[in-house]
């Protein structure tokens, strides 16, 4: 199992990585909503009357909050991946949070997710990281 934690850690980083770029497009898309909607209203001859007002003011804040959640598990799953690899129990734990909203990434996110709990959860893995503490002999007198 040693051979899987520090491939779980880099996993998880190329991974986040990648879902933090997902997070800025999204974030890039609320930020310019309404000219988005018009340039693709232009290129297939709609009228933007037919749109209702209210679609401008709560697509963007809807897409503003899926991006930051996006953005903060990203950088949560960065840390615990960092932490992993440096052999830190808060960083196994860490990442065993994020791992869950892996889950709901179907497909690769899934499967990226289910890996990293089997490995982080199993027996030697937790022994790994949290070694038994020993005592110090202290010398009796007689």
């Amino acid at each position: 199992m040693e051979k899987h934690i520090p491939l779980v850690g880099i996993l998880n980083l190329v991974y986040r990585a990648l879902m933090i770029f997902g997070g800025l497009v999204l974030a890039a898309i609320a930020i310019g909503f309404r000219y988005l909607i018009e340039m693709i209203s232009y290129t297939h001859h709609h009228h933007l009357d037919e749109v209702p007002e209210i679609v401008f003011v709560i697509a963007p804040i809807v897409i503003g909050i899926i991006s930051a959640l996006i953005l903060v598990v990203s950088i949560l799953g960065i840390i615990g991946a960092i932490g992993v690899l440096k052999k830190k129990e808060w960083g196994r734990i860490l990442l065993l949070i994020v791992s869950f909203f892996n889950l709901l990434h179907i497909q690769l996110g899934t499967l990226l997710g289910v890996y990293t709990i089997w490995v982080l959860f199993s027996d030697e893995t937790i022994k790994f990281f949290n070694p038994p503490i020993v005592q110090p002999v202290q010398k009796t007198s007689n």
